[in-house]
């Protein structure tokens, strides 16, 4: 069994992916079975590219086929969505980061690497690119910096989304190329750690590394500036929105995001300058205010309701489409907030529409035997929601009522209360006493007669 891997067959049969190589490398340094196994797929894509006057043509569509397999766990299919090329591990570093929690794609430890062209994440033992974690800069489209929720110490996640990937649709369309995933990684609000800064660019990182947050902004801005983007960093405002729900691990800061479910996933919402995001669940959504053509209140009960929000689909140049994502189980407590970000941003508030309500009061129908609709499940839960706010008071006066009702107040003794119910006795086992007596009469008088 071979010891060391084949190289030439390695760079032959992967010629035009260095990254594959790479990773190929990194996985045989296991132990020298998966050597061994490596070499033998090496020889047999070898053994398929067939001797003709388009051997790499081929070949290439090969290499294509087998990076798009499960090994890059979920990538974001960048590269070949785009149509630019991978980060290469022979590209200058300009600055790197090591130990950054990524979340998604992958979430692992990585060591963050950017150049002039990519930003991508590296393993730390290793030189190359991990396979679907490479992003070039030209495509980075928006770009986000919010607190990540529920940590007892403050972090922040940031999220960069690469062109046609910040709206997934529900039902894949056939024919069309896999939603890109985005890129994100978390910090937490502190300073570097030493000696976790390298790179080219590594003095002039120095001047702005009090915090890794301060570092990361300066570091992505100047990217992105470079590569001719005028993409900016959105980030939470608390005087935008806030929510009323108070953090319990962090009481003086205000929660910028509200807990909701897509489905059965429970995430949040961040309603932001730009758009409402939807994080940190896959997929990922951010629906921008341009493209959102209405929002709707729906199930709305007395502690909870659900957000509707109606998306234009259609890309530039193609059919018209839109789709309707829904969030569920909003707090009450957050829909002034959430209304007033929909009104100052002008977003059209579709919950009282005639197609709304039509749709409303049709669904979960009673009928009767004839089939005749008789009532509405839905407009039943509704009612018993507002009973239960604003009928509590009528419940409360009859309360009242009842406690300052005196039974002795018409005169009768303390025990009038039961003396009813003795009558009520009496009459129900006193016909068997009446009869009696009214023989004893009869037998008086024929005795007299005689």
């Amino acid at each position: 069994m071979a010891s060391t891997l084949d190289e030439k067959s390695l760079q032959e049969a992967f010629s035009s992916r260095p990254d594959i190589q790479g990773a190929i490398r990194n996985a045989a340094a296991a132990g020298p079975h998966y050597t061994e196994l490596f070499n033998q797929i090496s020889l047999h894509v070898c053994s398929l590219a067939p001797v003709s006057s388009e051997p790499a043509t081929k070949k290439r569509r090969l290499d294509e086929n087998i990076a798009s397999r499960p090994a890059t766990n979920g990538t974001n299919g960048h590269a070949a969505t785009n149509g630019t090329s991978a980060a290469s591990s022979e590209d200058p570093v300009l600055l790197e980061v090591k130990d950054i929690s990524v979340v998604i794609p992958q979430r692992k430890k990585y060591t963050l690497c950017f150049t002039s062209s990519h930003l991508y994440a590296r393993l730390p033992d290793s030189k190359e690119p991990v396979p679907g974690i490479s992003f070039a800069w030209s495509d980075i489209e928006y770009a986000f910096c919010l607190p990540v929720p529920e940590k007892t110490q403050k972090q922040y996640n940031y999220i960069l989304f690469p062109r046609n990937s910040i709206i997934a649709p529900s039902k894949p369309i056939p024919g069309a190329p896999p939603t890109p995933e985005p890129i994100v990684f978390s910090i937490p609000d502190s300073a570097p750690k030493p000696g976790t800064i390298s790179g080219l660019e590594a003095a002039a990182a120095s001047a702005v590394s009090d915090d890794l947050k301060t570092l990361f902004d300066w570091a992505l801005l100047a990217r992105l500036k470079a590569a001719g983007k005028d993409t900016k960093i959105v980030q939470a405002d608390e005087k935008l929105f806030a929510s009323e729900q108070r953090q319990a691990h962090r009481p003086g800061e205000k929660a910028v995001h509200v807990k909701a479910f897509r489905g059965s996933k429970d995430g949040y919402l961040f309603f932001l300058p730009n758009g409402i995001l939807w994080a940190f669940k896959k997929p990922m959504l951010f629906l921008p205010h341009e493209r959102i053509l209405a929002v709707s209140y729906t199930s709305v009960l007395q502690r909870t309701f659900n957000l509707s929000v109606e998306v234009d689909m259609s890309v530039s140049g193609g059919e018209e489409s839109t789709e309707e994502f829904e969030f569920s189980m909003l707090d009450q407590e957050d829909f002034g907030g959430i209304d007033g970000f929909v009104k100052r941003h002008g977003l059209q508030d579709k919950s009282m529409a005639e197609q709304r309500k039509a749709k409303r009061l049709n669904v979960n129908v009673v009928k009767d035997e004839d089939g005749n609709v008789v009532g509405n499940v839905e407009a039943g839960e509704l009612e018993k929601a507002a009973l239960e706010a604003g009928g509590q008071e009528e419940i409360d006066e009859e309360d009242e009522e009842e406690e300052d009702y005196d039974p002795g107040s018409d005169g009768e003794s303390e025990g009038s209360g039961s003396s009813s119910e003795e009558e009520d006795d009496d009459v129900e086992g006193g016909g068997e006493e009446e009869g009696d007596e009214e023989e004893d009469e009869e037998d008086d008088e024929a005795a007299d007669e005689l």
